[in-house]
């Protein structure tokens, strides 16, 4: 009996870690759930009730909250939801679920406008976003970012088109990351330089996202630089990472468009934004 026991809270302190990690949210939800159970306890007469409903219970208090209750407390943090469909929208709408899209409301501003000037050149375009942060609280890791953790940065998906030339509006990674452009022959390889000096996870993704779409989608550099420059001629915006050898084959001329170092993951994938 000790040691069912045991392990029972240590699954229950394991779940409750990994809930909060994940989504930020999780692990209170996963509490008041516990609580709703024990309250109905006495009616529930079997072990696989009390999952069957607990599961049930936590589901339905966990997308209740996320659409209504977190979106509003976020503002008292200075965070604001992206929108969630429309032509600036989640690549992956896991994002939102998991609230790995919130940001403060002068980087959302930035996006919106960067869509208008850009759906001017480009009409229809959809922005697909990536990963900006969670909704509560300056510091909380947004695994595995390093630095997603005040509202202030952003990753955007690439633009792609197919093998006619035809412009699509999603990406060849589900989750937008991992499927890389990778540099040509004459251009300067850092994602070598970096895994050569020991930093192992610079290219990860790439080994553990699928490839299988990478020859149906041809990189759209007209659509991507000109993103890129909207978003870097911005006052607000900081500073944006892109991989070095996109930057000098998109002709990007913008000094706040940096290099973000071997300690980072590669961004020939997506583009880094970040607002001041």
């Amino acid at each position: 009996m000790f040691i069912r026991q045991t392990v029972k809270i240590l699954l229950l302190i394991f779940l409750l870690a990994l809930l909060t990690a994940v989504t930020q949210t999780g692990g209170i939800v996963l509490l008041c759930t516990i609580g709703i159970i024990f309250f109905f306890r006495k009616r529930l007469s079997s072990s696989w009730k009390i999952y069957l409903s607990g599961t049930v219970v936590f589901i339905l208090l966990y997308t209740i909250s996320n659409f209504t209750i977190v979106p509003l407390a976020a503002k008292h943090f200075g965070r604001v939801p992206l929108p969630l469909r429309g032509r600036v929208k989640p690549l992956n709408i896991g994002t939102c679920l998991l609230n790995r899209h919130y940001v403060r409301p002068a980087l959302r501003d930035v996006v919106m406008k960067s869509y208008q000037v850009l759906d001017s050149k480009y009409s229809g375009c959809t922005v697909n976003y990536l990963d900006a942060g969670f909704p509560f609280y300056n510091g909380f890791p947004l695994l595995p970012h390093l630095s997603h953790n005040d509202g202030r940065k952003l990753d955007l998906a690439f633009f792609y088109k197919d093998k006619n030339g035809k412009p699509l509006n999603d990406a060849p990674s589900a989750i937008g990351y991992g499927v890389y452009e990778s540099p040509r022959g004459s251009e300067v390889n850092y994602a070598e330089r970096c895994t050569s000096k020991g930093y192992w996870q610079y290219g990860v993704m790439e080994q553990i996202v699928p490839q299988r779409n990478k020859p149906d989608y041809i990189f759209d550099a007209a659509r991507t630089a000109a993103l890129v420059n909207i978003l870097s001629a911005n006052k607000s915006v900081e500073k944006i990472f892109i991989e070095p050898h996109l930057k000098r084959r998109l002709g990007l001329p913008s000094p706040k468009i940096r290099f973000h170092g071997c300690q980072a993951v590669r961004h020939d994938d997506h583009v880094h934004v970040q607002v001041y």
